[in-house]
């Protein structure tokens, strides 16, 4: 009996392996850059699904209590979604809010490139930081490395095996990149209007001609100083196409360009509404993007 007592203690006296980190993470395209860090090692969450708006979400309580359980909260930041700040604020673990992360490239709403700062109903400031910031590749590059930095330092028994993710991600991403630099050079002169505010990083990545946006914020409707505007753009043949949004009803444009000889396009999806949730996702969002602006601008 004493032989299988030492054995049972030995066994017992060894440390416990660390657990993985329980990870939630805001919007799909940041699940998505998570599950590529993470890999087989576990599945990040994510609180919204694709057909829901980042912008004026409302938390269900269990919701909450998730984004407060979790170990690391990997997030835009409250640029994006304001409503998730007192959430993690309250969270027991950490939080990393990848726009202020080192390295990352912010523009603003009132850069060049056809944006205008103005405020929606929902308080969304259209002035300031342009937090769409996953649509410029060489922001996802950079949020993979901080990524796979926050998860290693929680959990170091798997550190080399997330920054050896992060290393083939960044690859594909470039891989990435290279295509859809290659098929959106044709257009890059051709301008065209978008309906929201979202797409000032991948215009200016890319080096397409964005002239503006219908919207006049996330859910408020454009004002008619506004529309007149674009109008004038629109009849003035400095607009080659007019691209709805995905969770918007295109009716708005399709009202807008009659009469002109301005092409109306298939809807665009900055945040991959239309996407299955994974590590595929993002480069699925981008090519989408990408297809998309072509297929409209090249007449194909």
């Amino acid at each position: 009996m004493r032989p299988a007592i030492l054995i049972s203690a030995a066994l017992f006296a060894l440390p416990a392996a660390a657990e993985v980190p329980e990870v939630m993470t805001d919007i799909p395209a940041v699940q998505s850059l998570a599950a590529m860090v993470m890999g087989d090692i576990a599945t990040p969450d994510v609180l919204l699904d694709p057909s829901a708006s980042a912008h004026s979400y409302q938390m269900r309580p269990s919701e909450a209590r998730a984004v407060q359980r979790a170990d690391l909260v990997i997030w835009v930041g409250p640029e994006l979604t304001p409503w998730l700040d007192r959430a993690i604020a309250g969270a027991q673990g950490t939080s990393l809010a990848l726009l202020e992360t080192d390295g990352t490239h912010l523009r603003e709403f009132d850069a060049e490139g056809g944006e205008e700062a103005h405020d929606d109903a929902h308080g969304h400031a259209h002035e300031g930081t342009d937090p769409h910031a996953w649509l410029d590749p060489a922001n996802a590059e950079v949020w993979l490395s901080a990524i796979a930095e926050e998860l290693g330092s929680l959990d170091p028994e798997n550190a080399a095996a997330y920054s050896a993710n992060a290393d083939t991600a960044r690859g594909t991403i470039r891989a990435m990149d290279a295509r859809i630099g290659e098929r959106l050079a044709p257009v890059t002169g051709r301008p065209f209007i978008v309906y929201h505010e979202a797409y000032g990083y991948f215009a200016e990545h890319y080096g397409l001609t964005l002239n503006g946006a219908i919207a006049e914020g996330d859910a408020a409707q454009p004002g008619a100083a506004h529309l007149a505007e674009i109008r004038d753009l629109l009849e003035a043949g400095e607009v080659v196409c007019a691209f709805p949004e995905a969770q918007h009803d295109p009716k708005p444009v399709e009202v807008l360009v009659e009469g002109t000889n301005v092409r109306v396009g298939a809807p665009l999806d900055p945040t991959g509404s239309r996407l299955h949730d994974g590590p595929g996702l993002y480069v699925a969002l981008m090519e989408d993007l990408a297809e998309t602006l072509v297929e409209c601008l090249s007449g194909e």
